[in-house]
């Protein structure tokens, strides 16, 4: 026996401490990691040995005998380690996705992208014009301002008292040279700054954001928005958005499907398919941003399958949302995989007014979310009167705050009388990017 290898590979295997837990299950993410029973599932608090780190999102570990990828960030040292590894730990905390994320917002790309979306804008825009008489002399809080339009369009078409423009990237610079340009120095007000650490003199009347994400959670700005509400936001105040919901369809996705997947049968008359099972793991293992559904390609009535009370909501609420579904399939097609949007709401302050809503699914004008595609291993084929069930549920990451996992669990029932054909899945789609 080589006593000198086996020690090494024994000194080669960390013990780990869950930090939360992991469903397990398909679907992977990056480099090195696995599908379907490749992930091993674990509960906070369970103590796994990582025998190798193929990747920096995905390792290889150990739990009671059974090994399997797991995610790295859902992991932490050993507490009889963690003195020593103290400065790892550290560098595994927010502050570094912060300086990312601002950063991202300090360039005119995004909100290039963001101004130029119409039906976001607009919507906004419409918001405070049909609420105008009811926000004279009102204070108002934009958390997130960006450019500062929203502040802009209340000062413009509102006059309210004031409008506290909070933005924490360094576009609040700028933001103050367009509030001065447009003559709007007087009522706005920019402040740089993150919703925690900002002060005001006085409470609000109104905290308007657009807060909203991919999937409508993803990079979790509404923690944010939650926190300034708790704080600065006066009794019987209005949110903007007042609330929110995820809508969710199964679908077909042939265009994509056969660029991702079929593309490799046979290329150039070449059989090419012992490259598919890495074409499913690297295109299909993370959800397609950015997705352009046609109406025709949902399979279902869509159903909103999160809902969300801006009053209510509870920073605590987001760690883990999870929802029942079930759809009556209405044509015959093929079942590709998912699709989710959002809608948000905006209650009217005036007597009698109408809530005005943004809608980013497909049967509204396009936006620059546009929709979230979630892709199953392998299509199936459904009829008409067929039933697909199932959950879902999003998971905040434990060390990556701005990330999330979402879990799909679905089966479907055949509605053939001569069958009694029953099929269940399960994916874990990571969301980072």
């Amino acid at each position: 026996m080589d006593t000198e290898k086996e020690d090494e590979d024994d000194a080669s295997v960390q013990e780990y401490v869950a930090r939360s837990d992991f469903p397990g299950g398909g679907g992977g993410g990056g480099t090195g990691t696995g599908t379907g029973t490749d992930q091993l599932a674990f509960s906070t608090g369970d103590r796994l040995l990582v025998h190798a780190k193929p990747s920096a999102e995905w390792w290889w570990a150990e739990l009671r005998g059974v090994v399997g990828y797991v995610p790295a960030s859902y992991l932490r040292r050993d507490a009889a380690e963690e003195e020593e590894g103290e400065e790892e730990e550290i560098s595994l905390q927010d502050p570094w996705q912060d300086e990312e994320y601002f950063d991202n917002y300090g360039t005119l790309r995004l909100h290039l992208e963001m101004l130029s979306d119409r039906s976001r804008t607009e919507t906004y825009r419409q918001v405070v014009l049909k609420n105008s008489a009811s926000l004279r002399n009102k204070v108002v809080m934009d958390l997130g301002c960006g450019t500062g339009i929203i502040s802009l369009f209340c000062a413009q078409l509102a006059k309210p008292s004031t409008v506290y423009a909070v933005e924490a990237s360094s576009m609040a610079d700028y933001t103050r040279q367009l509030v001065k340009q447009n003559a709007c120095e007087e009522v706005v007000t920019v402040l740089q700054g993150r919703a925690e650490e900002i002060e005001l003199p006085e409470q609000v009347d109104v905290l308007v954001s657009e807060w909203m994400g991919n999937c409508l959670l993803f990079e979790f700005m509404v923690e944010s928005v939650l926190l300034a509400r708790d704080r600065w936001l006066r009794d019987g105040g209005t949110m903007w958005p007042s609330s929110a919901a995820l809508s969710l369809v199964p679908c077909q996705a042939d265009s994509y499907y056969s660029e991702k997947m079929a593309f490799w049968e046979r290329p150039y008359g070449l059989d090419f398919t012992p490259l598919q099972p890495l074409a499913q793991k690297e295109f299909f293992a993370k959800p397609k941003f950015s997705h352009l559904i046609e109406p025709n390609d949902c399979l279902a009535a869509p159903r909103d399958v999160i809902r969300m009370d801006m009053y209510t909501l509870q920073v605590r609420d987001l760690e883990e949302m999870r929802s029942e579904f079930s759809f009556g399939v209405e044509r015959s097609g093929v079942f590709h995989g998912f699709t989710a949007w959002f809608t948000v709401h905006f209650e009217s302050l005036e007597a009698g007014g109408a809530t005005l809503e943004l809608d980013t699914g497909p049967n509204s004008e396009p936006t620059h979310w546009k929709q979230t595609l979630f892709m199953l291993d392998q299509p199936v084929g459904v009829h008409a009167g067929d039933a697909i069930s199932g959950s879902i549920a999003l998971r905040r990451n434990p060390t990556w705050r701005r990330h999330m996992t979402v879990t799909l669990h679905w089966n479907i029932k055949s509605s053939m009388e001569d069958t009694d054909d029953y099929q269940v899945g399960t994916k874990t789609f990571p969301m980072w990017r």
